[in-house]
């Protein structure tokens, strides 16, 4: 089979010859023979199914990382990659178009001073983390502070003490002082990127950690505004006006079935794969949590659980507690109450957060 010179391969495939030499040295694509003396390089006809696999995944804004692993899959297994992925992109382009909205609505507040807002709410919150009645081990972690609110589900290497839940909440402890409120998704951002790399490390560490990771649910608070941060299956509840709202997008197999309706809302409770993640802090760097900025009402309660709670207890009995709950620490301790009720089979982290307007 004739080979191409490196011109020729860029003609066909697609991609620069300053790309092909950037793939090259990344080991992406390296060419088929290199001239020893002149260092020219040159490629095979066959490569070019893999070459234009790799323009079009960088046509899709695909991190060359994760292109790395797409091209190493089979083909069933890479396209479910990309699926993957594209899911990530629509999820993270949703969450930018709300935090537009949001700024689209208080810029056009002409009379709101943005900046004088962190003294007059107070927030109220309790916490539980409950090993359960059947894990022998607990690799949930929560963050209860003044500012900060955090919920991570670890997964992976049960019994060894450390977990990557531990390790992200670890993290982001640091964030709870008081946040300027036009700084506050920033913020949380850097701090989730410093979260992803401490799990990246955690994992790193030991060989038997290598398929661990952790799923994180977070809030960041100045004032009545707060910024959320989310990857995984654990959940961030809104109660407003007696209305009960999940405020966070599972980031789950079964979930991604639901989104593109080849599953109803209700069969996915009992599917056998609901577990599964599609995204998660891990030692792969390409899990980018979805972001948002919000702003409370004076009464809303908000609830942070890992899947130990809202797995074993219906929806509706959950509003019903946190409706009827007359202080945070009562509705975290009926929470737990329904958790034991019903068998308590997984560890089940939880937080409950009153946002009330200061006198």
């Amino acid at each position: 089979m004739a080979s191409l010179s490196i011109g020729e391969f860029a003609q066909a495939s697609g991609l620069t010859p300053k790309a092909l030499r950037l793939y090259d040295e990344l080991g992406l694509l390296p060419p088929a023979a290199v001239d020893p003396r002149s260092g020219y390089r040159s490629y095979d006809r066959s490569q070019l199914g893999r070459a234009r696999l790799v323009a079009w995944l960088r046509g899709l804004g695909m991190p060359l990382a994760r292109i790395r692993v797409v091209c190493d899959l089979p083909p069933l297994a890479a396209a479910a990659e990309v699926a993957s992925y594209w899911r990530q992109v629509e999820a993270d382009t949703a969450a930018r178009k709300e935090l537009a909205n949001f700024l689209i609505d208080q810029l056009s507040r002409k009379d709101t001073d943005m900046t004088d807002v962190a003294a007059r709410w107070e927030l109220r919150s309790a916490s539980r983390n409950d090993r359960g009645l059947v894990r022998e081990s607990n690799q949930d972690a929560t963050f209860e502070g003044r500012h900060l609110f955090a919920v991570a589900d670890g997964f992976g290497a049960q019994g060894t003490g450390s977990t990557a839940s531990g390790a992200a909440i670890d993290a982001l402890g640091p964030l709870d002082d008081a946040v300027p409120a036009g700084n506050l998704l920033k913020v949380l951002g850097t701090a989730a990127g410093v979260a992803q790399r401490a799990v990246h490390d955690f994992t790193a560490s030991d060989p038997s950690r290598e398929n661990t990771g952790t799923t994180l649910t977070a809030m960041l608070w100045s004032g009545g505004q707060f910024a959320l941060a989310h990857v995984g299956d654990s959940r961030a509840y809104l109660l407003r006006g007696g209305d009960l709202t999940q405020i966070t997008h599972d980031h789950t197999f079964v979930q991604s079935l639901v989104d593109e309706g080849k599953l109803a809302p209700e069969e996915a409770a009992a599917h056998p794969e609901r577990a599964t993640l599609v995204r998660a802090l891990n030692r792969d760097h390409t899990a980018e949590p979805d972001l948002h900025l919000r702003e409370a009402h004076t009464g809303d309660r908000y609830l942070l659980c890992s899947d130990g709670l809202h797995a074993v207890v219906p929806e509706h009995r959950l509003r019903h507690v946190l409706d009827t709950a007359s202080t945070p620490r009562e509705a975290v301790d009926r929470c737990a109450e329904l958790v034991h009720d019903a068998g308590a089979p997984d560890n089940a982290a939880f937080i409950v957060v009153d946002a009330l307007r200061a006198a």
